[in-house]
């Protein structure tokens, strides 16, 4: 539930900040800051250090739905700087982030110069795309108990870390509907 990439991590902060210095910058963010906002350019591309993000959508109806929670090594802004297009997406900081941004020409630049690099977006994109069908296709096949049951199974510290209104808009549904069903689970 918490994607994290420790090798792209390691990469970018034993070898690739040591060699470029200057166009790479490491940003700080306090909880509940706008990194990235809905529907706007994007020109950097951001590793998150340390910390906890969510990226989501606000639908048309106000109600957000959580894709994803990012953790260390994750990245986010990849896909509209390959693409060119606006963000589709808000990034939030969920706890105090660190995050490492690389302009989006300095990324390209080393897309094409740095095959490592290369392979470890690459592996990263591809990460996402099956956490993203594995994902869905659980959601579409399973109750909202099983789902709930799975992620307390596989993120004991859950509701610890996370708080529950999160948890319903990553489940895409009220947090009463989750409250409704931990209660039901307990007894």
């Amino acid at each position: 539930m918490i994607r994290k990439n420790p090798k792209l991590l390691h990469y970018l902060t034993e070898t690739l900040i040591q060699e470029i210095p200057v166009d790479i910058m490491v940003n700080t963010y306090k909880a509940g800051a706008v990194i990235l906002d809905q529907n706007k350019r994007v020109s950097n591309v951001y590793i998150i250090k340390q910390g906890v993000t969510k990226c989501y959508l606000t639908e048309d109806n106000g109600t957000q739905f959580i894709q994803e929670f990012f953790g260390e090594g994750e990245l986010f802004g990849e896909v509209e700087t390959l693409k060119g297009g606006l963000s589709f997406c808000c990034i939030e900081a969920i706890n105090p982030v660190e995050i490492i941004q690389i302009p989006a020409k300095v990324f390209m630049t080393l897309l094409d110069t740095d095959k490592k690099f290369n392979r470890l977006i690459l592996e990263a994109l591809t990460n996402k795309i099956q956490y993203k069908a594995i994902r869905h296709a659980y959601n579409q096949s399973h109750t909202i108990e099983d789902k709930i049951q799975r992620l307390e199974k596989d993120f004991p510290e859950l509701f610890q870390k996370l708080a529950k209104q999160d948890i319903a808009n990553y489940l895409g549904i009220t947090p009463r509907s989750l409250n409704r069903v931990l209660n039901k689970t307990k007894l």
